[in-house]
């Protein structure tokens, strides 16, 4: 009887995490753990590879730069060298999100490929992924390197496609930069009828809102890499309110909307020009769904440990159970509550959530019923020297 029981006892996969990032380290053993798997740690590649022979895990998942000891590359032929080794999955961890890197990987004896940051999510899917393979490779033989070699071959063919596109938004930046430059000389024509230079006001505000897409794009890929690192500085949150909404005072008009401030904090510190832009995306975002004869309102207040900026609309709202999925990418809400996928109107906010996060921060959705309030909590921080 007792033996019965015993059989029917499912042991959990065991992870070993090679990686000389101690945060690394711990948060994969949290994220992994809470799944329900056995994870045991290895700071270097050669306590890796003694690790593997002791504790014969199911899925290695290793990082490829680990100076000055052996790096993924040769930890990675060495578990293949041993007993079990051929057999078991392992998945690569890099902070190089591009094709040469993959191929690398691959050539190196990789099943997988993880960038760093590590996202829990998609680090559970990987592995999961990963076991599931070993079983396919044990049960179906060929099938398995069919499968194995499509999975690949779409995992390059994303690597390029993501390459291409940081390419394009790159190169966008000078023929956008360009149109703005020949606004502003139109604009400068003290001969230029009234009618003319509202329009030319309402394509350098469009072209503004082109830049700040193409801007937007990249530092979401600088983020997804690890690099949007924030510079701060003494900013003057009253005075860079008041020039973000005379900027957007002519959209305002045209869309019959007043804009207003109530700034009650003086000078914080922040990075000026990504907190320009988180502002600048909240503002637009209002005024796409602000109605006519409302005001939208810019305030800021100062709590104990965070200066919180409030941006508030009178528009149709946003539901409870958008208002966290509306900071992903693509999400649009509109009236009525529906949601939509367009490019070009579903990263503002995608942005302003990495941005203010990359300032220690957070961002949030509260009613105003009616209408909607976005939120922004920066933290305090010492003034710099």
């Amino acid at each position: 009887m007792a033996g019965r029981i015993m059989d029917k006892v499912q042991i959990s996969p065991k992870i070993l995490v090679v990686d000389d990032n101690p945060e690394n380290l711990a948060l994969a053993r949290a994220t992994l753990e809470g799944e329900g798997y056995l994870v045991c740690l290895a700071a270097n590649g050669d306590e890796g590879i003694r690790v593997f022979e002791t504790e014969k895990p199911d899925c290695v998942l290793l990082d490829v730069h680990m100076p000055p000891g052996p790096d993924g590359s040769v930890v990675c032929a060495r578990i293949r060298s041993l007993p079990g080794g051929r057999e078991t999955p392992v998945v690569f961890l890099t902070a190089s999100r591009d094709v040469d890197t993959f191929d690398r990987a691959l050539r190196a004896g990789a099943d997988d490929f993880l960038t760093k940051p590590i996202r829990p999510t998609e680090l559970v899917l990987r592995i999961q992924a990963a076991l599931k393979l070993k079983r396919m490779s044990a049960e179906l033989g060929e099938h398995y390197e069919i499968v194995r070699r499509q999975r690949d071959d779409l995992m390059r063919l994303q690597l390029q496609k993501e390459r291409l596109s940081a390419f394009v938004v790159h190169d966008l930046k000078n023929p956008v930069n360009s149109m703005d430059l020949h606004a502003q000389l139109l604009l400068r024509n003290p001969e230029l009828p009234a009618r003319a230079r509202d329009s030319v006001q309402r394509i350098r505000d469009e072209v503004r809102s082109l830049m700040r897409l193409v801007l937007n794009l990249l530092d979401i890929s600088k983020s997804e890499e690890g690099e949007l690192a924030p510079r701060f500085l003494d900013v003057d949150l009253d005075a860079l309110v008041a020039d973000l909404l005379d900027t957007h005072d002519l959209k305002a008009r045209t869309a019959g909307v007043t804009l207003g401030r109530a700034i009650n904090v003086g000078v914080l510190s922040a990075d000026v020009d990504l907190l320009r832009r988180v502002l600048e995306n909240l503002l637009d975002n209002a005024l796409r769904h602000a109605p006519e004869k409302s005001e939208i309102r810019v305030t800021a207040i100062e709590r104990e440990n965070a200066i919180e900026i409030r941006v508030a609309d009178k528009g149709p709202g946003i539901s409870p159970e958008m208002r966290e999925r509306i900071f992903e990418r693509f999400v649009q809400v509109d009236a009525g509550y529906r949601t939509v996928s367009r490019l070009g109107r579903g990263l503002g906010l995608t942005f302003c959530k990495l941005a203010i996060e990359a300032h220690g921060g957070s961002i949030w959705v509260e009613p105003a019923e009616p209408g909607t309030i976005f939120c922004v909590s920066l933290p305090k921080r010492e003034r710099p020297e």
